[in-house]
């Protein structure tokens, strides 16, 4: 049979865990982050303060491991994850921004998301995602361009 960990605290984390347990505006997975923490602390297994606090023995058992790993900073943050894999590679981004930037489409005076999407075989989400991530508004230009015959309107 395993046994869990015992948790030993420094006077000042103690101190800390407590005012956070006892916290009313501080995130409520925070809250109970630091009383597992304390209840480890008083020598409780994980199967009695998931009995304490209505949660899994696992989720006690995660937290203090922790909290034995990482001390305090490890209960403020979730592990990171590893979250969906792209769909799209580094080089058609590359290569969307680039035709954004420095081409025009045959007929047309600007990428729409949907001209761009079909030129690179992408959807029209993913081009708005990675235009709204480079900052490009492919219907702005800098300079105002204007038409032969018309005179100009920069105030010259």
């Amino acid at each position: 049979m395993r046994v869990a960990r015992a948790v030993t605290l420094t006077p000042e984390q103690r101190q800390n865990l407590e005012a956070i347990a006892r916290a009313r505006s501080l995130p409520a997975r925070l809250v109970e982050r630091s009383r597992i923490v304390l209840m480890a602390t008083a020598g409780k297994k994980d199967r009695e303060i998931s009995a304490a606090l209505a949660i899994t023995p696992k989720k006690a058992a995660r937290w203090r491991a922790r909290f034995l790993k990482k001390g305090l900073p490890g209960l403020a943050k979730d592990a990171p994850r590893a979250g969906r894999p792209q769909s799209i590679t580094a080089d058609q981004v590359s290569a969307i921004v680039r035709k954004t930037t420095q081409e025009k489409p045959a007929n047309g005076t600007h990428w729409s998301t949907r001209l761009m999407a079909a030129a690179a075989g992408v959807s029209e989400a993913s081009v708005r995602r990675i235009w709204h991530a480079h900052g490009l508004k492919s219907h702005l230009v800098e300079t105002f361009m204007c038409c032969p015959g018309w005179p100009d309107r920069r105030g010259s």
